[in-house]
């Protein structure tokens, strides 16, 4: 990181002298304050297992100065309190496995930590009409590596960013990523050591997986290339390369139709995903992904849309051989039928349907919204295919989303999430602590000043 700030303001000192005389010093600074204060409980109605809440805030205090039109400096550092929670580092007694929810909005690493912080944003940029660059700690929201909204704090990557764009029509932009602050840790990690932090499932062979601290990955790259098709279509690509682990590639066509009753919504992605190198381990008992594996992905949307309401009907399918994988640690999934509070990658396959719809209304500024999702995975006792030996499910989300009419940049988030297995078999107690017969509840309340 030493590195690339030092060519960093070796380029801006060499920009500064050759035109200072020519252009007049302007310097703007811009507080780029986040207060987010998040509560979560999780129960089971139907189960004697542990239950546990937790509340947690964080504060992130930094600002973005900004010299002349193109240069742009951004700091900040974002400190975390556990306010009040159960035990929640604590086993499940029935179980022996550890809280999969609440323990994310701290520390995982340290899960008894109280009170913590870390230098979360410190980026130098340059940016002209058509071009940019942009190097350090900065947030990310790519296909597979983004900042996922589901804890207090997002996760962030240090690196190098560079973009272009010759026309309005065409973005050709490039990622190289050497460490990463996952959400729910405390730490800087390399790339290898942030893999295994959430809960790691089983190996191919059924063992215990054991990730973190054995998985060898040193860095990230994503290339991306975005087209505009007229006004209202747009196609998408991307591919995410995690070294000695994988190689993925991801393709969208999205466009939005304008009727007389609003906009239709239609949608096309497809998928590839093959392992690299080790897999990040040779052992095979310690590897994250196998070199052999070839999975594909395809996921579609339709609905439809107006001012008030927002509908659609989304279906996913993953095949091929061996498990598609994303650690979980890096981002949510990118195919159209992800629902907060759940993933779907660890399968080698999933058949998912998903339905959502929303109404907004103006006075005041509320939203309600439902996900209405129906997840079947590859069978439990097939360890080769079911990374978490996780049940196929059903999962009903409810929220509520409230914007402050008298403060600005306030906004309260609630949500109620429910999830039960689609089978009519007696599932054992790690196949229902933490995925299903469980409800799930959150409330959130954010405050920005930026």
């Amino acid at each position: 990181m030493k590195q690339i700030f030092l060519i960093s303001f070796l380029i801006f000192g060499f920009y500064n002298s050759g035109f200072a005389q020519e252009k007049k010093v302007e310097l703007s600074v811009i507080p780029d304050i986040h207060f987010r204060s998040f509560w979560m409980n999780t129960i089971y109605p139907k189960n004697d297992f542990k239950e546990d809440y937790a509340l947690g805030m964080t504060l992130n205090l930094g600002a973005i100065i900004k010299y002349q039109e193109n240069w742009k400096f951004h700091v900040g550092f974002r400190s975390f309190a556990n306010v009040a929670s159960s035990e929640i580092w604590e086993l499940d007694p029935a179980t022996g496995q550890g809280n999969r929810y609440e323990t994310g909005l701290f520390d995982l690493l340290d899960t008894r930590s109280r009170f913590f912080g870390k230098l979360e944003t410190l980026s130098l940029e340059f940016s002209k009409e058509k071009f940019g660059i942009k190097a350090g700690r900065m947030g990310i929201n790519s296909d597979w590596i983004n900042a996922q909204d589901g804890r207090l704090s997002p996760t962030a990557v240090e690196g190098v960013n560079a973009w272009i764009a010759p026309d309005k029509r065409w973005k050709f932009s490039v990622w190289g990523i050497g460490r990463m602050s996952i959400r729910g840790s405390s730490e800087w990690l390399s790339v290898g050591e942030t893999v295994g932090i959430y809960p790691v499932g089983r190996t191919v062979s059924g063992k215990p997986a054991q990730y973190f601290g054995n998985t060898s990955s040193d860095w990230l790259g994503i290339w991306e290339i975005d087209r505009k098709i007229a006004s209202d279509s747009k196609i998408h690509f991307s591919n995410t390369i995690a070294q000695n682990l994988f190689s993925t590639y991801w393709l969208s066509f999205e466009k939005n139709r304008k009727i007389e009753s609003g906009i239709v919504i239609m949608g096309l992605q497809s998928g590839f995903q093959h392992g690299i190198g080790e897999g990040g381990n040779p052992n095979p008992d310690l590897k994250y992904k196998e070199a052999d594996d070839i999975n594909y992905a395809l996921s579609g949307r339709i609905g439809w849309k107006n001012m008030k309401w927002t509908t659609h009907l989304n279906y996913t399918h993953v095949g091929g051989e061996g498990r598609w994988l994303s650690p979980r640690e890096w981002g949510k999934d990118a195919w159209y039928t992800f629902i907060p509070r759940e993933r779907n990658e660890g399968f080698e396959s999933v058949n998912a349907v998903v339905a959502y719809g929303e109404y907004r209304f103006q006075k005041p500024q509320l939203t309600l919204y439902g996900h209405l999702g129906f997840h079947w995975l590859s069978k439990t006792e097939d360890a080769f295919g079911n990374k978490y030996n996780f049940p196929s499910y059903r999962q009903v989300n409810l929220g509520v989303k409230l914007q402050a009419n008298k403060v600005a940049n306030l906004d309260f988030h609630f949500i109620l999430v429910s999830k039960e297995p689609l089978t009519s078999s007696d599932l054992s107690p790690n196949q229902i602590y933490n995925k299903v017969e469980l409800l799930h509840f959150n409330g959130i309340i954010n405050w920005r000043w930026n």
